[in-house]
């Protein structure tokens, strides 16, 4: 959401959630979210709109981020939910266990499997930049901030991408985008 804002030159006003200390189960909270997770986006007129995917395709709808041409939108869909239910739940679980709980005893059979899990989805991303330069379309849509966002940190989570050349390129494309912003503002 973060870069989505940066690319689009959204003015807003940001309000850090620290999850950690339960900022996110309070009773003001979930109000706002019932589901209790982070990003939630305010929007005009008092209502808001949690969850990542939800809020990109908001705020680029009717932008260059999102295709106009009908299959191109259904790319730029399966890319997101491929960043959704593949890539996120493994690469930024891996991140969370290793960089916010600091690789607990506990949690070390969990974080081997976020990173197999992990180098899967990254071989997937691999063979489809083998002959593309983005990820929906020819161009740089919201399916590549989706995914630029757990896979620039993927070694925060003890996750190498050096056997992926092709989505090292990617990210270095993404960086050179105009308007890109580094995400550390974001955490």
């Amino acid at each position: 959401v973060y870069l989505a804002m940066a690319h689009l030159g959204l003015d807003y006003e940001w309000h850090d959630v620290d999850i950690l200390r339960g900022e996110s189960r309070t009773p003001a909270f979930l109000a706002i979210n019932p589901n209790g997770k982070i990003p939630v986006l305010g929007l005009p007129g008092g209502d808001y709109l949690p969850e990542s995917g939800a809020i990109l395709w908001y705020l680029a709808e009717g932008t260059s981020l999102v295709p106009a041409e009908r299959a191109a939108r259904a790319r730029c869909l399966q890319w997101m939910f491929f960043e959704q239910y593949t890539h996120e739940p493994a690469v930024a679980v891996a991140r969370f266990i290793q960089l916010y709980l600091g690789l607990p005893d506990a949690q070390r059979e969990r974080l081997n499997d976020c990173r197999q899990r992990g180098h899967a989805a990254f071989a997937v991303m691999e063979q489809h930049l083998a002959t593309h330069p983005f990820f929906a379309t020819g161009d740089f849509t919201i399916a590549d901030i989706a995914l630029y966002a757990y896979s620039h940190v993927a070694h925060e989570g003890g996750i190498d991408l050096a056997p992926y050349p092709g989505v090292r390129d990617w990210l270095a494309r993404v960086r050179e985008r105009p308007g890109h912003v580094d995400m550390a503002g974001a955490r």
